[in-house]
């Protein structure tokens, strides 16, 4: 049989483990980092937990006799994969990037595109809603309201920003304490178009802030943003690595291990 291991943690990498699964000829083994308490398991054998970094995972590869490897993490874990493009070059394995794509503006949208957490922050310090929205500045006293869907790690980059009141979205709480200007929201998509536009209009938010992390599962907030009027300020997703092959296809991805 020949090894693959996938390199999981999204809806592409299940469904790239249940499609692989079936084939007779192959062991599939899913690797979950283990940062997500309650992980959806794909199908078939898991491995939790990390390898050590990159030595730990070539030598795991060259133990278990891994033949391919597919990395369908986060389209943000550039850690894990460029320790995986490390691995794999170490231990002679060929690598397969496993990205959905991104998302894109449309009629309707206002979305104002930055190139990391701290810029998206240092925007909402400088009056963030009306360089994004094309608004005449902050209602009074009032502090800018503030849709984070950015993941519970990033909450240290923006909580600490004045005038500004977070509406905080994540799977698993944040570590430490939270400070008295974040309201935490623990939810796990798929989300609604309705449930996002009542959450809006609930918490009274000015702006959404989040990743371009693609896919299906969370577009509802987009959505809901352009029916409102909401500004949006989207952070965009690092390159994916040079010299290795990518794709966008759960079916590109199956051909190839098959291949």
């Amino acid at each position: 049989m020949r090894g693959v291991l996938i390199l999981g943690g999204t809806a592409e990498a299940r469904a790239l483990a249940a499609e692989l699964a079936a084939d007779p000829g192959l062991r599939v083994v899913s690797s979950l980092a283990g940062r997500v308490s309650n992980p959806r398991l794909p199908v078939g054998e898991v491995r939790e937990g990390g390898f050590g970094g990159a030595r730990g995972l070539a030598d795991w590869l060259v133990k278990e006799r891994v033949e391919l490897v597919v990395d369908a993490t986060h389209p943000f874990a550039e850690r894990m994969t460029a320790s995986g493009v490390a691995a794999c070059a170490a231990a002679g394995v060929p690598l397969l990037v496993l990205r959905r794509p991104g998302w894109r503006e449309g009629p309707g949208d206002a979305w104002l595109r930055v190139g990391s957490l701290q810029r998206a922050a240092e925007l909402l310090a400088t009056g963030g809603r009306r360089t994004t929205a094309g608004r005449t500045g902050v209602r009074g006293p009032e502090p800018v309201r503030v849709f984070l869907t950015t993941g519970r790690r990033s909450l240290p980059v923006f909580a600490p920003l004045p005038g500004v009141w977070l509406l905080a979205r994540s799977v698993d709480p944040p570590e430490g304490p939270v400070p008295a200007n974040v309201h935490v929201l623990l939810d796990r998509g798929p989300y609604t178009v309705e449930g996002e536009r009542a959450l809006i209009r609930e918490h009274r938010l000015d702006v959404l802030v989040t990743k371009d992390s693609g896919g299906s599962m969370t577009t509802a907030k987009l959505d809901a943003a352009r029916e409102l009027g909401l500004p949006v300020i989207m952070v965009d997703r690092p390159p994916p690595p040079s010299g290795v092959r990518t794709t966008d296809s759960v079916a590109a991805a199956v051909a190839w291990v098959q291949g």
